[in-house]
């Protein structure tokens, strides 16, 4: 195993570590997301080898009208995950932007990209999904 690579909160208070990740990693620009993470876009990865190393009592869950589980540190809002409708919390994805070391971990496709935020111009040349993946 290579060194994990650590994440945490703003506050500090949520910490955790990952071994790799799931090479599939899209930039999510549904609604939910964009307000969630306050941004043009959500970011998240399914991190193998997740380990809470502090904190885990502070994370907060918020279920939207879908069932989708989003996850933030109940002390500084910091959004750290996301979890389908009926996925246990061992599968929970991190957000990207939550980790604390350079990641070998690359964007590869835009998903929900009928609901992207007008001001924000996708701009690269990644596939782009109008719902979620196909294939």
């Amino acid at each position: 195993m290579s060194q994990p690579y650590k994440g945490s909160c703003l506050c500090g208070g949520i910490r955790f570590e990952a071994e790799s990740f799931v090479p599939r990693i899209a930039n999510c620009h549904c609604t939910m997301c964009r307000k969630f993470h306050g941004a043009a876009f959500g970011t998240l990865v399914r991190a193998e080898g997740l380990r809470w190393l502090s904190g885990q009592a502070l994370l907060q869950d918020y279920v939207g009208h879908n069932g989708t589980v989003r996850t933030f540190c109940r002390e500084c809002g910091s959004s750290l995950g996301f979890r389908v409708k009926g996925a246990a919390f061992e599968q929970l994805e991190i957000a990207l932007g939550a980790f604390d070391d350079e990641l070998p971990a690359k964007v590869d496709a835009h998903i929900y990209t009928d609901y992207k935020a007008c001001w924000y111009d996708i701009s690269d040349t990644l596939p782009q999904y109008g719902e979620g993946r196909t294939g």
